[in-house]
């Protein structure tokens, strides 16, 4: 089922279709908040508020960008509004949410597996340290592969900020991982979560 026909079988009240639009996107609207917000405890109301948002403003949807361009500038529009209306400070999200161990846990693979698990937890807080603007481009260009374009139409930055942002993003971050991680020098490319 493609973006178009979810979102006028929501318009005419299939709860299944709109179950669905939220088990598609529901990994991008976490991403999204938790780079934002960081706070573990409201990440989940945050992620409901942004699919009540989504589900009462989908009529207003008129199919010019991609659907998930759409549903990432409400997430980012209601983190802004959250972070604004309370005005706290994130936590330390690497001390808080576990690392997934993505490699069987055998005797060969035991000490790669704590290798890549520390190595992720030290990225993870790494990019914890760098600005909102920073963390979320990075994480929106990174994560979820957003265009530039598309970036743009969620956060309402020019493109051309954008792009600074993502470069800035980029020196902090190899900065930050160099401190952290001495000899190891850090690459960007699109990656997985």
């Amino acid at each position: 089922m493609n973006d178009h026909d979810i979102v006028k079988q929501v318009i005419n009240g299939n709860e299944n279709a709109f179950r669905f639009l939220v088990q598609k996107h529901q990994r991008l609207v976490w991403h999204v908040v938790w780079r934002m917000v960081g706070r573990p405890d409201e990440i989940e109301d945050i992620c409901q508020d942004v699919f009540m948002k989504v589900y009462k403003n989908i009529p207003r949807f008129r199919n010019e960008s991609k659907l998930s361009t759409w549903i990432a500038s409400i997430a980012w529009n209601t983190c802004s509004d959250y972070l604004k209306k309370h005005k706290r400070d994130r936590l330390d999200l690497s001390e808080t949410i576990p690392v997934k161990a993505e490699l069987a846990m055998t005797d060969d693979s035991t000490w790669r597996t704590i290798h890549e698990n520390d190595m992720k937890a030290v990225v993870r807080k790494s990019i914890d340290k760098l600005p909102l603007q920073y963390r979320t481009v990075l994480t929106l260009y990174h994560l979820e592969e957003f265009s530039y374009s598309e970036i743009e139409e969620i956060t309402g930055m020019p493109e051309g900020t954008v792009k600074s942002y993502l470069n800035r993003a980029r020196k902090q971050l190899k900065e930050i991982l160099e401190h952290s991680l001495p000899g190891e020098a850090p690459v960007f490319h699109r990656m997985e979560s």
